[in-house]
């Protein structure tokens, strides 16, 4: 689960897709530069609002670090591309066993990290212990959990055995960052063997990478990029206006779209999202243990209403935790979909005919007080009291995320796949079915990527029935860029911003 703002990274169970032979390039990226030769030497600079905490992906660096980092200074076995498919990147080959259970990794040859130091098969196993280490705040560690053994017969192989099946296995490693062993203080610092190498990183304004001349792939497409971090979207928008940022890499204003998309020297792109704006019930936590409790409060509020006063024009409805880029996608808006007479007749059928009051804690920053207060409004008419708590990030991934101290909060879900927390019941909404748990695991030991959809689906349809959380709407992913640029990534997938494409001309 990666979350927006906090410190929280995780995926969930995903198709083994198509793996093909890359580097440093893939598909998905967009923009048509204006006449003229690019400029090789040329900095790109991006805007962007999701500052990293710190540069260590499995020490609460945020969403930040992702879009800085992941792809452009650290690398995996596999990648994921901006269209989500799974390629292989620092892995040269590989080999499945028999029973599914041991997977035998050749590492591509002639790899360097930053520091200078070769690429061999020790570094890939500190890299995934580190990822599912006891003090590792990334929830990759549940879904790597399956790893019973790393073994290293030699510097190019890497022979890991699991202690069950898990179709997931080779997306999952797509998000392990492959990092020097013998790096330290990785908070302030990194060596990686990605195609740019850290160059300063200064906290509240920016954070600057070199392309790395030692690089294994093809160079970098510019000289250099610098992240710019903004407070709010105003701020990020003025900086385009005013060239002092090249690209958004996702535009929280959509009030402010028209001076662009009337404006020749930009482009407007509207992109595929997997983020999820969920109003998340604590399942454990009176009244929200009873279905009929967490159906209404999902009927009572007009999530079209929502979007439309958040995002105008843009956004999808989704009536679950499944966008539709998932494989298993459906439809199911029209489950618990707005409807105050039901929400009242399933109070009553609940006990609650005279409504209820309840606390929603809520993160401090936009888009969430706007949604906690319409949410508010809405409850009111069908009798519940809304309480609003505004809590930091921080505070949230202690009291919400860890301690499960809540009745109801509002969060952003950013990873695609991840439908399948609900079949984890110490998730911190604990939502706990039985037969929701045993689909999801069957659909991890599957051994066709059919079979696991078929049980997701039913998943999906479960958990949607049953209102295991409230899906207000699937967020926009709109890039806005200067018609100089080409090459950037369209889709966000996950939070990650490949910089290595972008090419810019004079």
């Amino acid at each position: 689960m990666n979350i927006k703002k906090t410190s929280l990274y995780a995926t969930a169970t995903a198709a083994t897709l198509a793996l093909t032979l890359t580097a440093c390039g893939g598909s998905g990226s967009g923009g048509s530069a204006s006449g003229g030769a690019w400029n090789k030497d040329a900095t790109v600079n991006i805007g962007s609002l999701y500052e990293p905490q710190n540069l260590d992906n499995t020490a609460g660096g945020g969403q930040g670090v992702t879009e800085a980092l992941n792809g452009n200074v650290y690398e995996g076995l596999f990648k994921l591309t901006d269209d989500g498919k799974v390629e292989k990147l620092l892995a040269q080959d590989y080999k499945v066993g028999g029973d599914g259970l041991t997977y035998t990794f050749t590492l591509r040859d002639g790899v360097k990290f930053h520091s200078g130091k070769a690429l061999t098969s020790e570094d890939v196993k500190y890299s995934l212990e580190k990822v599912i280490a006891d003090d590792s705040q990334s929830a990759r560690k549940s879904n790597l959990q399956v790893i019973k053994d790393i073994a290293t017969p030699d510097a190019r192989t890497v022979k890991v055995t699991l202690s069950k099946k898990s179709i997931s296995f080779v997306y999952n490693l797509s998000y392990v960052w492959v990092i020097n062993s013998q790096a330290k203080k990785l908070k302030t610092t990194e060596d990686g063997t990605g195609p740019y190498r850290l160059d300063k990183w200064t906290r509240g304004s920016a954070l600057s990478m070199d392309r790395f001349a030692g690089y294994w792939g093809n160079a970098a497409s510019n000289k250099k990029v610098v992240f710019h971090y903004y407070k709010d979207a105003t701020a990020l928008n003025n900086a385009l206006l005013t060239n002092a940022v090249d690209v958004v890499t996702s535009e929280q204003s959509p009030d402010a779209l028209d001076q662009f998309k009337s404006n020749q020297n930009y482009k407007v792109n509207d992109g595929d999202s997997t983020t999820k704006l969920l109003l998340a019930f604590n399942d454990k936590a009176k009244p929200f243990t009873d279905v009929k409790v967490r159906q209404a409060v999902s009927s009572a509020i007009d999530d079209k209403k929502l979007l439309e006063s958040v995002w105008g024009g843009y956004g999808k409805l989704i009536g679950s935790m499944v966008p539709p880029t998932d494989p298993w996608y459906e439809d199911l808006t029209k489950v618990n979909a707005y409807d105050p007479a039901r929400a009242k007749k399933l109070l009553a059928e609940a006990g609650y005919a005279k409504g209820f009051s309840f606390t929603l804690d809520t993160p401090n920053y936009d888009p969430h007080p706007t949604a906690a207060t319409f949410i508010k409004s809405e409850l009111a008419k069908v009798g519940v009291t809304v309480e609003i708590n505004t809590i930091t990030p921080d505070e949230w991934y202690t009291k919400v995320y860890k301690n499960h101290d809540f009745t109801a909060t509002l969060q952003e879900h950013v990873n695609d796949r991840d439908l399948v927390w609900y079949g984890n019941p110490d998730f911190y909404w604990g939502y706990d079915d039985k037969q929701v748990t045993q689909w999801v695991e069957q659909a991890e030991q599957a051994s066709t990527t059919a079979e696991q959809t078929e049980l997701l689906k039913k998943v999906n349809r479960k958990t949607a029935e049953d209102a295991a959380s409230d899906w207000l709407y699937l967020y926009p992913q709109i890039v806005v860029a200067g018609s100089k640029l080409s090459g950037y990534p369209l889709n966000g997938l996950n939070s990650q911003f490949y910089a290595y494409d972008i090419k810019k001309t004079g």
